[in-house]
C-alpha cells in the first residue's frame, strides 16, 4: 500500500469511528440506483444498464440452445462472465480474467442459482437440446461495489429478457414466445466492516479501507452469502448484516420490478 492509499485508509478509518462517511450518507445509506432495461433490445433478449452512485455496469443476456448436462437432462443452465476493462478502472488489466472478475461473475451466479430464480426445468427444449443463458457483465466505471450493481444489472436483465422462438429444430431469429420464465427477484446487499461498524453499499476507498466485507443475496429468503476481505465478522455482525440485506432489498426490489 503506497503512502497516498494508506493516509486515505487512516482517514476514513477516523471518520467512520466518529459516526460518518466521506460522501455524507448514514451506515445504513446506499447510493443512487438508476436502472434502464432494454438498451439493447435489438441487439440482445435482454439487457440492462445501472448505475450505483458512479458504479455503472452494463448486462446483455443471450440464450443459445446448447446439450444439458448428464446429470439434468431435462434442465437448461446459464453462465455468468464480467469484463473488467482499463477504462473502468487503471487497476484492471487487459488479458485472460482476474481474480476480482472471477469473484464477481460467483457471486452473481450464485445469488441467481441458488434462489432458483431462473426456472431451468422451463428452458428445455428436447431430447439433447436445452436453452443456455449466457449472462455477459460489463463495467464501464469502478466506483465501488461491482458485487450489488453487477447482481442489480443482471437481474434487471434477467427480467427483460424475451424467449426466442424455436421452431423445425432451430430458433427463429427476430421473434420471441414470451418472457424468460423467473420464480423471484434475488438482490445483493453488501456490508463493509470499517472501524467495528457496518456500512451499506461501499465506495471503492471504502472497499480500500475495509476490514472484511459480506455480501448477502436475498429474495423472499436467505440465498448465499460472500465473506471478503482480510478481516474477520463477529457472528452478531454477519447477523445484523443479514438483517440489512433483508431491510433494504425490499426498497431495491422495488425499482427493479418497475
Amino acid at each position: 500500500m503506497n503512502v497516498e492509499a494508506y493516509l486515505k485508509k487512516d482517514y476514513i478509518q477516523s471518520l467512520v469511528s466518529e459516526g460518518k462517511r466521506m460522501d455524507g450518507r448514514g451506515f445504513e445509506d446506499r447510493r443512487n440506483l438508476e436502472i434502464e432495461k432494454g438498451f439493447a433490445s435489438e441487439k440482445a433478449p435482454g439487457s440492462a444498464r445501472v448505475k450505483l452512485g458512479e458504479t455503472e455496469v452494463i448486462v446483455g443476456v443471450s440464450l443459445i440452445v446448447g446439450e444439458p448436462y448428464s446429470d439434468r437432462p431435462n434442465e437448461g443452465t446459464m453462465s455468468v462472465s464480467t469484463e473488467l476493462r482499463p477504462i473502468a478502472d487503471p487497476n484492471f488489466e487487459l488479458g485472460p480474467p482476474r481474480e476480482e472478475s472471477i469473484e464477481v461473475s460467483r457471486v452473481i451466479d450464485r445469488g441467481i442459482r441458488e434462489s432458483g430464480a431462473i426456472d431451468f426445468s422451463k428452458l428445455f427444449i428436447e431430447e439433447g437440446k436445452v436453452w443456455i443463458a449466457f449472462i455477459d457483465l460489463h463495467i464501464l466505471n469502478n466506483a465501488g461495489n461491482l458485487f450489488d450493481a453487477g447482481g442489480i444489472a443482471a437481474i434487471s436483465a434477467l427480467l427483460d429478457t424475451r424467449m426466442p422462438k424455436y421452431e423445425d429444430g432451430n430458433p427463429v431469429r427476430g421473434e420471441w414466445d414470451g418472457k424468460l420464465p423467473l420464480t423471484c427477484t434475488p438482490i445483493p446487499l453488501t456490508i463493509a466492516q470499517i472501524a467495528g461498524q457496518l456500512l451499506v453499499d461501499p465506495t471503492i476507498d471504502e472497499e480500500y479501507s475495509l476490514d472484511a466485507r459480506l455480501t448477502v443475496t436475498v429474495s423472499d429468503t436467505l440465498n448465499a452469502l460472500q465473506k471478503g476481505g482480510f478481516g474477520s465478522l463477529t457472528l452478531e455482525q454477519a447477523e445484523a448484516a443479514v438483517d440489512l440485506a433483508f431491510k433494504k432489498s425490499a426498497e431495491v426490489k422495488e425499482v427493479v420490478e418497475k
